[in-house]
């Protein structure tokens, strides 16, 4: 989805108006419909503040800019592996070691609640092996998507 595209979705389910937005943010209405238009060589649309952040992380290549946003949303930041997909990765040892990977998490939050206290120490490891968690699972639905698994499929079928 383009930056645009997210505005003027946001703007058409947000409680506040656009021209709340504006004044808030001390800038023209006008200007906030153009953020919501695709910048356009024929002059319609604006670059948004979305498109500004963007370039703010290209230029700097500090992830705490999408952390900090992240965490702002309520959420948390964790950045996608570059595809490491080969042909021929098979998927079955693939899901084995999503298993794996759960199995251990779930492993470090049982020990971890033993005594029924978690303490920073022990929150902070349970953070990091969520994250890898969810990145090795972020590998694997990737190289799903990019038809990594096609040929395992063939050699999985019954004659």
């Amino acid at each position: 989805m383009e930056s645009h595209e997210v505005l003027k979705k946001a703007f058409e389910s947000a409680n506040t108006s656009p021209k709340e937005i504006a004044s808030e943010l001390g800038v023209s209405l006008s200007l906030v419909y153009k953020w919501a238009q695709p910048n356009s060589e024929t002059g319609s649309g604006s670059r948004n503040p979305l498109d500004r952040v963007e370039a703010l992380l290209e230029l700097t290549r500090e992830p705490e800019i999408a952390e900090w946003l992240c965490q702002k949303a309520g959420g948390y930041f964790v950045r996608n592996p570059k595809s490491s997909c080969e042909q021929g990765y098979e998927v079955v040892p693939a899901t084995h070691t999503i298993v794996q990977q759960f199995a251990g998490l779930l492993d470090v939050v049982s020990k971890a609640a033993q005594d029924n206290n978690i303490d920073p120490h022990e929150s902070a490891e349970i953070r990091i092996v969520w994250d890898r968690l969810k990145a090795y699972c972020e590998g694997f639905v990737r190289c799903c998507e990019e038809g990594d698994f096609e040929q395992i499929q063939k050699d999985l079928r019954v004659e």
